[in-house]
């Protein structure tokens, strides 16, 4: 029988944060009421890789995050501490940075297909004879032999008999008998079993499929049974032996085959718990017949954010933008899924045209425009990919919508039209892969960082065009997850979002002051402006809602937000002089603009405060499997990565839980300050209840709430535990709190185990229920 988590807490494990670290905070996950720990990848990565997602060696766990003996020392740890262990892994790809690390890309790049690992990879073998491209030149070849730049060392090594290539940091094998061409270069590079490129030729000529648009992250085909089995076998080997309970799976689609390859998965690890990072769009349904749990959670995210939201502070925030986009000079702006398009075009059009141009390749036959028609078809896609069969509908839509907008392609779009449904093709097989990679570069990473009005609704998995979510959507929400993916994940914040829990909370209430929010960022701009009036309220948004916050990581985000948006810098060419303004917002900050910031600050840091506790309330109460991101169990006010990345004081996290329970013990409970300890109290008292009496989480019903101020509620019942929730709490100070506003309870006494205080059977007044915190946990007497 599969087991299944009730709560998980993310740990990012890397040189400065090992599994032997992670083993000794293990009491302390569970003193805090977690469920089983939750580990980023452990395989071995490209050296110096913070994150893991760049694996180089599936068969062994890299020794700079503690080596195979870690594991089995964290995981002794964890079963003392009655604590399951999930996993994260890497499917898609591996990291080829550093091609002598890899072992498998090494040897195919020296000797070509006739290295046994070169079916892992997704090359063209079509384009340069089945030579892999590596556009790695700082000029063009010949410029670069001109120079002299390229260096041959023909000393053998165990892992290059013939000796190396070597381009400044890069060191490449050279292939078997070339070492003999020493003396003409140009023979010699045309020797091996790849080709030296130019840098920028990544965008349009590249032939092996890779993560998004890194080239430093190459495909591997895991459809193929035998690079799954090499590339699986030690991930099993955990599950079976004992080290890890489930699994996280990164990037299913862009997989082949991502359905066949759970089943796969699921056959090898005797069907454990399985999780898949898959970004549903709203309304859009994980498939049913996969063998998953559920996904990492953003669908979740999404809804609780929107219920903390005022639908009408976002439309005078929209009002504001049009404003500032006015004063900078720039056009009105596009309506979001009209911008989605201008950005999915532009990233397919430039970054991603090497896929574009390989979909094109193949075509079984030549149709007249094709790129540009493929390249309209896969901006029009409206979700993720499908999964066809399943899922024609979303792909009839983007035909459909590709030949309304372009009745010049319309003929050619017909002709792609059935070879795009015939999954016997490979360009049918090939397009969803395509559409992902754009979606995810065009609208994450480029659209996100353009829609600027509000950033809390600019997150992984979120249509920026939805404001808000009702109470009563949110409910429905709750109860779909409970029906049909119970063990699915929740989560508030990740090492992807775009922003922490704590600013996107604290961002919300500028939608309920959006007034006071406009003359502020007046005042800001007048100070420090990189002349781009949506690009200033990002920056400042960023600077209120993270604060207090160093010029450092204001900089990071400045630079990456900025280059991300591509409208004034961008990543492949930067604007030194447009950044200029960049720098000048991140410096302003803490400097000449510090007053007004802090002033700013000072208004909307009690109200956000509210939001997060709702929020994590909400999320560690609701339907589902909830994380707890690394440190958010106090505030955590982090931007996109690597800001949302940064090492986590766990002994200052131990030593505050103790406080807090000591303190408990004797009536005492924290205020909500600057310590974060009311948090803490939130996140350690719903996460002890759900691990203590999970029998008391198996239902969901909608509380009722009655009165004046009722639309400043939202609460549930999960079957014997009512949640309670503020929100929208500038508006509720307004109207002068709570007034007759009622929580409708059955005849029976409860318990709120955030402050301990019990509560009469029958109605209780919203004004005694939260005067110490905006959210309570109920238990019933029974």
């Amino acid at each position: 029988m599969t087991r299944r988590p009730l709560s998980t807490y993310r740990l990012q494990i890397r040189a400065g944060f090992t599994l032997d670290d992670a083993a000794a905070v293990t009491d302390y996950l569970a003193d805090l009421g977690v469920s089983w720990a939750y580990l980023s990848p452990l395989l071995a990565a490209v050296p110096g890789s913070d994150h893991g997602y760049d694996v180089v060696d599936h068969s062994r766990i890299d020794d700079a995050r503690g080596g195979p003996e870690g594991l089995v020392r964290f995981a002794a740890s964890a079963r003392a501490a009655d604590l399951g262990i999930l996993v994260d892994i890497v499917p898609n790809h591996v990291g080829v940075a550093i091609p002598r690390a890899n072992p498998w890309w090494w040897d195919m790049l020296r000797l070509g297909r006739a290295s046994r690992h070169a079916v892992a990879f997704d090359v063209d073998k079509t384009v340069s004879e089945g030579r892999v491209r590596l556009p790695i030149l700082g000029s063009s070849p010949a410029e670069v032999l001109a120079a002299g730049e390229i260096v041959i060392d023909t000393t053998p090594a165990d892992d290059a008999p013939d000796g190396t290539l070597s381009y400044f940091d890069h060191v490449l094998p050279l292939a078997p008998g070339t070492g003999a061409l020493a003396e003409d270069l140009p023979a010699l590079l045309d020797a091996q079993h790849y080709e030296l490129r130019f840098w920028e030729d990544q965008n349009t000529d590249l032939d092996y499929r890779r993560f998004f648009a890194v080239s430093e992250l190459a495909g591997i085909r895991v459809e193929l049974p035998d690079v799954f089995d090499e590339s699986h076998r030690e991930i099993a080997r955990w599950i079976t032996d004992g080290l890890a309970d489930g699994l996280r799976v990164d990037h299913p689609d862009g997989l082949a085959h991502p359905g066949d390859y759970l089943e796969r998965l699921a056959d090898a690890t005797g069907a454990a718990y399985t999780l898949v990072e898959k970004i549903l769009e709203p309304g859009e349904e994980l498939p049913s017949w996969w063998r998953t749990d559920g996904t990492t959670g953003y669908d979740a995210l999404v809804e609780i954010d929107r219920v903390l939201i005022d639908q009408s502070g976002v439309d005078e925030l929209d009002a504001l933008d049009a404003r500032l986009r006015a004063e900078t000079g720039l056009p009105v702006a596009q309506p979001w899924h009209d911008l989605i398009l201008t950005t999915k075009r532009k990233v397919a059009d430039e970054i991603l045209q090497s896929e574009i141009r390989r979909l094109v390749r193949a075509l079984p036959f030549g149709i007249v425009g094709a790129e540009d028609a493929l390249t309209e078809i896969v901006a029009s896609f409206p979700v993720y990919r499908a999964y066809l069969p399943a899922g024609r509908e979303h792909l009839q839509h983007a035909i459909d919508d590709a030949a309304r907008r372009r009745p010049d392609l319309a003929e050619s779009i017909a002709e792609l039209a059935p070879l795009l449904f015939d999954t016997t093709l490979e360009v049918a097989e090939r397009f969803p892969q395509v559409t992902g990679a754009v979606m995810a570069k065009g609208v994450e990473d480029t659209a996100f960082y353009r829609f600027t009005r509000l950033g809390t609704l600019t997150e992984v998995g979120g249509d920026p065009s939805i404001g808000s979510l009702s109470v009563e959507s949110f409910h429905d929400a709750q109860r779909s997850r409970l029906a049909s993916w119970p063990h699915s994940m929740t989560t508030l914040s990740t090492h992807d979002t775009k922003r922490s829990e704590d600013v996107r909370a604290r961002l919300s209430v500028l939608a309920e002051v959006p007034e006071r929010w406009s003359e502020t960022l007046t005042e800001l701009r007048a100070v420090a402006s990189t002349g781009h009036g949506p690009l200033d309220a990002l920056l400042w948004q960023a600077v209120v809602g993270a604060w207090p916050v160093s010029t450092e990581r204001l900089t990071a985000y400045g630079l990456k937000a900025a280059r991300e948006a591509a409208e004034g810098t961008g990543w492949q060419h930067p604007d030194a002089e447009f950044e200029k303004g960049v720098t000048a917002i991140a410096e302003a900050a803490n400097g000449s603009a510090r007053d007004i910031v802090e002033r700013f600050v000072n208004e909307i840091v009690a109200p956000g405060r509210v939001n997060s506790l709702s929020a994590k309330l909400l999320q560690l109460a609701a339907p589902g499997v909830p994380d707890v991101y690394q440190g958010t169990e106090l505030w955590d006010h982090s931007l996109v990565d690597p800001d949302n990345r940064r090492p986590v004081d766990f002994a200052e996290r131990s030593a505050l839980l103790r406080l807090l329970d000591e303190d408990a013990a004797r009536g005492i409970l924290p205020p909500i300050d600057d310590s974060g300890l009311a948090k803490m109290l939130v996140t350690s008292r719903t996460l002890r209840l759900r691990r203590d009496h999970a029998d008391l989480f198996h239902g969901y019903r909608p509380g009722a709430i009655a009165g004046e101020a009722a639309d400043h509620a939202i609460a549930f019942d999960r079957g014997g535990v009512l949640a309670v929730a503020t929100r929208l709490p500038v508006g509720l100070a307004r109207r002068g709190g709570w007034g007759d506003t009622v929580l409708m309870r059955p005849d029976l006494a409860a318990v709120d185990v955030l402050t301990g205080r019990r509560v009469d059977g029958g109605p209780v007044p919203l004004a005694e229920l939260l005067d110490t915190y905006p959210v309570a946990l109920l238990v019933e007497e029974r």
